[in-house]
């Protein structure tokens, strides 16, 4: 099947702002995404305590950096996301609550132009399954590495399949088990063929293996549950 675009992405993320706006209806089709939302938020404070900076990449409305702020209530945060909507969204909310500066970024993080070494602490929230063949995740991950300060962390809270067949087939029947329980077989099929058009996910080993082949010293496995889970990696 043909993989929806970046316009075709954008597109969709610019007309579902007010869903994204709102953790509690928002995230229902994602398992556990207030759990992982609260474990990748706190676990970077204790890797990072004196964090100065946030990078949310795929920020959609801000939620990410909002639970982010909860805990630090000072950092200079940077906002990227490929739909301006959103941007605007999450800009609004966010500005409300720091006293640090905010910016915004209107883009690919793969093309987005940001300075290296400048970020303690990495965001990727159901974000990083947009990215498609192998080299894609390797840039995309080295560059992420990169924008780091040491001792900082990449902290990923993502869709995620498994590397065996038999067992990724069990996994995706058990969310589509899930998805059926909220909203019927409509809404089942519905989201997992909209999954299967937009995202390309990786296993969880994948993006371990991946973290360590570009350079962070540890990566960390905080959460998992069926096909999502939450992890990350400290430069």
């Amino acid at each position: 099947m043909k993989k929806s675009t970046i316009t075709e992405i954008k597109e969709r993320f610019d007309n579902d702002v007010e869903r994204f706006s709102n953790l509690e209806t928002g995230q229902v089709a994602t398992i556990d995404a207030t759990i992982s939302l609260e474990l990748i938020t706190e676990a970077s404070k204790r890797i990072v305590p004196n964090a100065k900076s946030v990078l949310d990449v795929g920020c959609g409305a801000g939620n990410y950096t909002l639970m982010m702020l909860s805990k630090m209530p000072n950092l200079n945060c940077t906002l990227v996301d490929l739909s301006l909507p959103m941007l605007d969204r999450a800009f609004e909310r966010v500005s409300g609550v720091t006293n640090g500066k905010v910016e915004i970024k209107q883009g690919d993080i793969r093309e987005v132009d940001l300075q290296e070494n400048s970020f303690d602490i990495i965001l990727a929230g159901a974000v990083l399954h947009h990215l498609r063949d192998d080299q894609d995740w390797e840039t995309t991950f080295a560059k992420l590495f990169k924008l780091l300060k040491q001792g900082g962390c990449l902290m990923i809270s993502d869709l995620i399949t498994q590397d065996t067949d038999l067992l990724n087939e069990y996994t995706w029947q058990r969310y589509g088990d899930y998805l059926e329980g909220i909203g019927g077989e409509q809404y089942r099929q519905k989201v997992l063929d909209y999954i299967e058009k937009e995202d390309s996910p990786r296993s969880m080993n994948y993006q371990l293996d991946l973290m360590k082949k570009v350079g962070f010293s540890k990566v960390e496995i905080l959460h998992k549950n069926m096909c999502f889970g939450a992890f990350g990696g400290i430069k």
